[in-house]
């Protein structure tokens, strides 16, 4: 689910980067949050800065906040040009996708497909390192993606766009949760390579979306951010009995189930 290119822009020699740098926040954790998050195009990180990988869980929200902003950005000019609610939602998910080149609606196919598809924890493992979709993969997508739209249109339509704003930052900050609490499945994979974060990077991260939150959404984000806990808490679940720890795709498949799941929580209050 981590943006690939990473391994391109280690390449670069740093400068500038106290390679030994282990202080547990750095300004760098927040352009290697978006290097590893998303497909925007940045600029080549110095190479010392990627041994900041696992610390710079911390910065997921504000890589959320990025892409939910480019997203609910576009939306608004959607709305001011006075599109259906529908194309409205529909192109905020496009811009989403985009930012982010799929990788965490690729996650969750691929859980679905392997977690479902297998008998063993081998074999399930097997599944979703497959390039290929199957049929719980294509459902799950589908499913998802109405869900998402439906809820979207919602928010849109009480004028809570904001909602989808907190959504998408709340949402990653729950990935470093899962990455903390539970094995790599796998000796092997991007999300094997980022290890497991800090516990007060953890902490920050989920401190730092909840902020956001409430700064966004008031007291009305309680609820929502507490149901998405609870979703992620459940992904853990399941990951734990099937597969035995996480990987890149279960990572991805938190941040979109909970996303859903906020967004859903959310619009059950208006």
């Amino acid at each position: 689910m981590f943006n690939q290119c990473w391994h391109i822009n280690k390449t670069r020699k740093g400068q500038g980067v106290n390679k030994n740098d282990k202080a547990p926040f750095s300004l760098w954790d927040i352009p290697l949050a978006l290097v590893l998050l998303t497909r925007l195009p940045l600029p080549r990180l110095p190479e010392a800065v990627f041994a900041r990988q696992s610390r710079a869980a911390w910065a997921y929200p504000l890589a959320g906040l990025v892409v939910g902003a480019l997203a609910c950005g576009v939306a608004w000019i959607a709305i001011w040009a006075q599109l259906p609610a529908l194309a409205t939602a529909t192109l905020l998910i496009a811009v989403l996708i985009i930012a982010t080149g799929a990788m965490h609606e690729d996650g969750l196919a691929d859980m679905f497909d392997g977690l479902w598809g297998g008998f063993s924890p081998e074999r399930r493992l097997e599944i979703m390192k497959d390039s290929h979709i199957g049929t719980y993969g294509v459902l799950a997508l589908l499913l998802s993606q109405v869900l998402r739209i439906a809820a979207i249109m919602a928010l849109i339509g009480a004028g809570l766009l904001t909602g989808v704003l907190a959504a998408c930052l709340f949402s990653r900050a729950l990935m470093p949760t899962l990455m903390r609490a539970l094995p790599n499945a796998r000796r092997s994979g991007l999300s094997h390579s980022v290890g497991a974060p800090p516990l007060p990077a953890v902490l920050s991260g989920i401190g730092v979306a909840a902020l956001l939150c409430l700064l966004l959404l008031g007291g009305s984000a309680i609820t929502p951010m507490l149901c998405a806990m609870f979703s992620a808490a459940i992904v853990a679940r399941v990951a734990k009995m099937k597969i035995g720890g996480q990987t890149g795709d279960i990572l991805g498949a938190t941040q979109q189930i909970s996303e859903i799941t906020f967004l859903l929580a959310l619009t059950s209050s208006i």
